[in-house]
């Protein structure tokens, strides 16, 4: 059932508007107000689906409630009905964020085509809210241990500036979760996170990967090609692995950084770049900068902020919570009911050394819901999840 509300001074007009809708889609339910300030006070009570809202109306007119609505409920679409003389006031409000304008008398074809459009509008931009909350839900930071509650402390400290952040700690830990997040409470959240695997391309294309390049630079270049800092322009780059980037890629990273902008390999030409840097290792830089294998300047460049994610055995008080959201997690994901870890069993994971960290931890979760019983127990443990 998709709610509309007709805001409009003259009770003639509401109550053909009204018809015109109610009779085009039996799911349409529509609803009245008189004038701006009672419309405000239903909008505030109710989700509406779109608002019609006149122009010229006493104690508020729509420009008034147009403004007001866009601050109250901003993904609610609104379409400005307008007499003769108020054309371009009704321009107007389409910058001010209204779905369109309706004149007066209106065209019913243009009517019911406005009304459907901006319900499909609605639908879609809540479709996008749910997508959003559940990518959001994929990288959850799970955890209330004291290393934890410091990481999501400094997220919420850091995340809203654009200062470059350093994640170290061991492979499995979560270190891209610590990404994710500081792009997801960041004002760059509506542009892209671009992600690149420093240590999955080759040494000979990581500058082509990263900076793009020009047809005919290389071998097999056959066309000009944006790199991953073009692609995340206005928002971030997430530079995992960093400790195994190639050194003349790191001088190109460097220049980046320090001028913020980029060439494509094989060009001359400057592009340039709003990239808000994200790096990640499990190496330890400083030796690697005393055997010559990463720059010093790009290190000091590149932490700013420096962010340690613990290994899963120096947060072992985490790990009935990470069972129990894998175990909900996988079951979803499976299409199966939810198994339930014995205390037993859950005591037995906590005293397991976890080398693999929390990657392994999903992976045993996932191999005692599949092979153990309704209630994973301390002998299912012992049989699937022996190390």
């Amino acid at each position: 059932m998709s709610k509309i509300l007709i805001i409009e001074d003259e009770a003639a007009i509401r109550r053909v508007l009204k018809k015109i809708i109610s009779e085009e889609n039996e799911s349409y339910h529509v609803e009245e107000a008189e004038d701006g300030l009672v419309g405000i006070e239903m909008i505030a009570k109710t989700d509406y689906d779109l608002v019609l809202c006149d122009i010229k109306m006493p104690k508020m007119d729509g420009v008034e409630v147009l403004e007001k609505v866009k601050k109250l409920k901003p993904e609610i679409p609104i379409v400005m009905i307008s007499g003769h003389g108020d054309l371009d006031t009704a321009v107007n409000t389409m910058r001010l964020g209204a779905f369109d304008y309706i004149s007066k008398p209106p065209d019913l074809n243009r009517l019911l085509n406005t009304v459907r459009n901006a319900v499909d509008r609605k639908e879609l931009v809540v479709e996008n809210k749910k997508l959003k909350k559940r990518i959001s839900k994929k990288y959850e930071m799970i955890g209330e241990s004291e290393a934890i509650s410091h990481i999501k402390n400094m997220i919420e400290k850091v995340a809203p500036t654009d200062a470059r952040v350093l994640i170290t700690g061991p492979n499995g830990t979560g270190k891209e979760l610590v990404a994710h997040w500081l792009h997801e409470k960041s004002e760059r959240v509506k542009a892209p996170m671009v992600e690149v695997n420093c240590a999955a391309i080759p040494s000979e294309l990581i500058e082509s990967e990263l900076f793009g390049h020009v047809k005919g630079s290389f071998t097999g270049a056959n066309k000009d090609r944006a790199g991953k800092f073009e692609a995340a322009n206005g928002g971030t780059i997430f530079l995992d692995e960093i400790g195994d980037m190639s050194l003349s890629a790191q001088a190109k990273v460097l220049r980046a950084l320090q001028e913020n902008k980029i060439s494509r390999v094989g060009s001359d030409k400057d592009i340039k770049v709003d990239v808000r840097v994200v790096a990640a290792t499990n190496k330890n830089l400083k030796k690697e900068i005393a055997e010559g294998r990463f720059r010093e300047d790009l290190y000091h460049r590149l932490a700013v902020i420096l962010v340690k994610v613990p290994a899963l055995n120096e947060r072992r008080e985490d790990i009935p919570l990470l069972i129990n959201f894998f175990a909900e997690q996988i079951a979803k994901d499976q299409g199966v009911p939810t198994k339930i870890f014995s205390d037993l069993a859950i005591k037995k994971l906590q005293d397991y050394d976890w080398t693999g960290n929390i990657r392994e931890l999903r992976n045993v979760v996932e191999r005692l819901i599949i092979l153990g019983e309704h209630e994973v127990s301390e002998s299912d443990v012992k049989l699937f999840a022996s190390k």
